[in-house]
């Protein structure tokens, strides 16, 4: 009798246990997490502000962000309550911080409805559907001091001279150990008179000797291609940051034009941006 009591006990305590467990509501928005002088602080506010932490923040591990950001909140809600009368200057600055978070609001609303699958491959095409097909040229040179230098070695290159071992032995430029090759690039990357020498050779073609502020080059080129424009794939996040811009200049160009801005007439002294005595007249 003794043990079915025992078992009935623990049973019941079991379930009670159990019904507790499921019984616990799940959190919401409008859960509180701390009250501080009477003031909730709810998860809404953890998560609000949570949302609206910088990138780096997105790293570090829950629990700690959670303390940390709780911690935030009530000490800054310990601190304004030593804060009695609102100020000009804290009104102020109140107007301003709506502002700028209704404006965030808005322009996240804007961003959002502009990334469209059509928007973008339509900006895609805009940008570089016209885009001129891109050559790209891979030289090599060897870098020496002086104009007599380099004539010596072109004729020991006419002569069957190897030119990526003339590089290393001879080339005082840091492209020197690698057998003067420079890689493929394309046109603006290197000095006027190198560039200009560069692009009027033919594909393993040798150049005249050829001064810069460096001082006088031997060049080679081994080959020159044609790059076409960027698959969108490639490009998609410089697009779709385009897509964003226009999207909201063109906006701004709307609500600006519907004609509800209307400037005083009274003239202001610029300097006046820095005479903060004002905030508190």
């Amino acid at each position: 009798m003794k043990i079915t009591r025992k078992l009935l006990s623990t049973a019941a305590f079991a379930l009670l246990l159990s019904t507790s467990a499921f019984s616990q509501e799940a959190p919401t928005k409008d859960t509180v997490i701390a009250t501080v002088n009477g003031v909730s602080i709810t998860l809404g506010h953890v998560l609000s502000l949570s949302s609206r932490l910088p990138e780096q923040y997105a790293n570090i591990e829950s629990a700690a962000l959670y303390k940390g950001i709780v911690e935030q909140l009530v000490q800054q809600e310990l601190l304004s309550s030593l804060i009695k009368q609102k100020t000009d200057e804290l009104k102020l600055a109140l107007d301003n911080e709506k502002r700028s978070l209704f404006a965030e609001e808005a322009i996240q609303g804007i961003y959002d409805s502009a990334l469209t699958e059509d928007a973008i491959v339509a900006k895609y095409k805009e940008l570089y559907s016209n885009v001129e097909p891109v050559s790209e040229y891979n030289a090599s040179h060897i870098l020496v001091e002086t104009e007599a230098e380099a004539i010596a070695l072109i004729k020991l290159l006419e002569d069957g001279g190897n030119f990526a071992d003339l590089a290393k032995e001879k080339s005082t430029g840091p492209s020197g150990a690698s057998g003067g090759n420079l890689g493929w690039a394309g046109t603006g990357q290197f000095v006027p008179a190198f560039e200009t020498a560069m692009i009027n050779l033919e594909e393993g073609q040798v150049s005249d000797p050829v001064k810069t502020q460096f001082g006088w080059h031997v060049i080679k080129l081994d080959a020159k291609r044609t790059k076409p424009a960027p698959e969108l794939e490639a490009v998609q996040t410089e697009v779709e940051d385009a897509l964003r811009q226009s999207t909201l200049q063109e906006r701004l160009a709307t609500l600006e034009a519907a004609g509800g801005i209307v400037y005083s007439e009274q003239e202001i002294d610029p300097s006046v941006v820095k005479n903060f005595e004002l905030l508190k007249n």
